[in-house]
């Protein structure tokens, strides 16, 4: 792996995506913008003052649902060339004229929601009878009307969002664009270090020295920039129990919740039994890397370690492509097909560059494919990344074919269900196909507990425990600074590891690496569809194909149900603890299971 990032013209185009899946020219871009806008005036023009009748309002809708596609592709395209170069001036200024054009035209349409919400029961559900097409966008607004505001109100809101919205962005500007990061060193050699560099590369470094070095570099530039970073993030919740309060809601945290269609036990449910039920089996699996590796002690610096660092095979793009598509074959020629295009048609951006967004994302724009990004570095574990990603990617590829651009998106706490799913399926075929290699199916079984189960049920999990602390405290009228956050943090991890592992000076800090605390009650929602995925694949493992076709049609229903509904048709009841229980003790069985492999093969 290079540790000199290319600046992007640099990289091979082959390893890029390719946006003209969106928009083959810049002027077909602006032309869309054109057209939104010229829509929305006509849609103002038609309707403003007139949404009393069911008629009237499902016309209306219909208008509405080109608009909200088109705003979609524009959106797309402008925030994807930003996110794979955010040094790259002229596409950050197209996204930033994009935003201002973008909240203008949600501030002309706010009417359209605050005219329907003000209408009779009656009038709405008249509505709802006359067009399928509509009627769960307006079962929404039914179900919004208690905590609506006076229009002109939405409409402000609506006009203040490229300033409400603000925050992730300056976020991201001081960790990819400011941030420099420099150099450390180690008995006189010198070594890069960036966000990404030590992402992705020097926290599973073998070298003990290496790694702690790297670490300690790390929270040191991070230290520098906690009292702004706190500024920032003290201003996005601090506006989010605002907007609560003025919607008549006692806690930021049911505000947050109520558009993921969730209860709040459900949510304190997901956070209080991990914390409580999973550390000690994580606990067992720290002790076992400490053992493999000779630590004196097991700190927080070490816990990104390989089970077997020496083993990793080494994946090429092409191999990976043969993987995940046998991989993922259980779900059917569509499927496969749909993996087949991803590839062919340069659906992923693989290359790493200078001021590429860090990590991996899919993005799924309504009316064009899926586009996922990642930053290849020619490992086995990123397979099981890009299985993750094309989980997404899959899942919007079958919604948008069955349903309307108002119907396609699930609630939050559904989102990365389909995505786990395809890691675990990738861990059956990967584990099928190496069944007499017990160096292997460790490597596997370690890889789903590192990655998968690490990923989501320890580190979005520990940012889930943090988040609620934060949010009791702003729910109680209080303030966050970053001496409270790193003492929030700090308690959370301890409480976690316990004895197990030792928490290094700077490892508080840790808050400051997740863009999740910009996205709403986002991080507990990993472990919620881990859950189901974990459930959906023992079913699939007990029952056969049967499973997996109910799981397709899961995906095809984007977001016509709750996630209480969706999980029902997969055959799994998220409404008691059950699931959740089964799944901590299936991964204190892997953990099990990869103890007695590691003595198996040092005897």
């Amino acid at each position: 792996m290079s540790t000199h990032l290319l600046d992007r013209k640099d990289v091979d185009e082959r390893l890029t995506w390719d946006l003209s899946g969106i928009f083959k020219t810049e002027e077909e871009y602006e032309a869309t913008v054109k057209k939104t806008e010229e829509l929305t005036k006509e849609l103002e023009e038609e309707f403003k003052g007139k949404l009393t009748t069911p008629e009237n309002i499902n016309k209306c809708l219909d208008k509405l649902r080109s608009i909200a596609e088109l705003l979609t592709l524009a959106g797309s395209y402008a925030y994807l060339a930003v996110a794979v170069d955010q040094t790259n001036t002229e596409n950050l200024q197209r996204q930033m004229k994009f935003r201002n054009v973008a909240s203008n035209i949600e501030s002309r349409i706010s009417f359209v929601d605050s005219e329907i919400i003000q209408q009779e029961e009656e009038v709405i559900n008249k509505a709802i009878e006359g067009s399928k097409e509509n009627a769960n966008y307006l079962k929404e607004i039914l179900r919004k009307k208690k905590h609506a505001l006076h229009p002109e109100v939405e409409k402000a809101l609506s006009a203040l969002s490229p300033v409400l919205e603000v925050f992730e962005d300056i976020y991201n500007m001081a960790k990819l664009a400011d941030m420099d990061f420099g150099t450390f060193k180690v008995e006189d050699k010198e070594y890069p270090l960036s966000f990404s560099l030590f992402e992705t590369k020097w926290e599973y470094e073998k070298d003990a020295k290496v790694r702690r070095a790297a670490f300690e570099a790390f929270y040191r530039k991070l230290k520098e920039y906690q009292h702004t970073i706190a500024a920032v993030y003290q201003a996005q919740v601090q506006k989010e129990k605002i907007i609560a309060t003025l919607r008549g809601f006692d806690s930021v945290i049911d505000s947050l919740l109520f558009p993921q269609k969730v209860e709040r036990d459900m949510y304190e449910r997901q956070i209080d039994l991990i914390m409580e039920n999973l550390a000690p089996h994580i606990r067992k699996f720290a002790k076992l890397l400490q053992r493999i590796h000779g630590l004196d002690e097991m700190t927080f610096a070490d816990l990104k370690l390989e089970v077997d660092p020496d083993f990793e095979p080494e994946v090429t793009i092409e191999e990976a492509k043969r993987y995940i598509e046998e991989g993922l074959s259980v779900f059917g020629e569509d499927y496969r097909e749909m993996i087949r295009r991803a590839f062919s048609e340069r659906w992923i951006d693989f290359a790493e560059n200078r001021g590429k967004a860090t990590g991996a994302f899919c993005a799924t724009p309504y009316g064009a494919h899926p586009y996922v990004l990642i930053n290849w570095a020619d490992k086995m574990r990123e397979v099981f990344v890009l299985a993750h990603e094309l989980g997404h990617a899959g899942h919007f590829y079958l919604a948008h074919q069955h349903q309307n651009i108002f119907d396609s998106r699930p609630s939050l706490y559904f989102i990365e269900a389909p995505s786990t799913m395809n890691e675990l399926l990738m861990a059956n075929y990967l584990m099928q196909k190496n069944s007499n290699d017990k160096r292997m199916k460790r490597w596997v079984l370690s890889t789903l507990i590192s990655r998968t189960y690490y990923h989501n049920f320890v580190t979005h999990l520990l940012e889930a425990a943090y988040q609620r602390e934060v949010y009791r405290i702003i729910d109680e009228g209080g303030s966050v600074t970053a001496p409270t956050l790193n003492k929030i943090k700090r308690e959370v991890l301890e409480k976690f590891w316990g004895d197990a592992v030792k928490i290094n000076e700077g490892a508080e800090l840790t808050w400051m690496r997740q863009p999740h605390y910009y996205m709403g009650l986002y991080p507990y929602t990993y472990s919620a569809g881990l859950t189901i995925a974990t459930q959906v694949n023992k079913r699939y493992l007990e029952e056969g194909q049967k499973a997996l076709e109910d799981w397709k049609e899961v995906l095809k229903a984007g977001g016509t149900k709750t996630p209480v509904e969706l999980a029902k048709m997969a055959g799994v009841d998220i409404t008691t603890e059950k699931p959740l229980l089964d799944t901590i003790q299936y991964i204190g069985s892997i953990i099990d299971e990869i103890i007695k492999l590691t003595e198996e093969l040092e005897k």
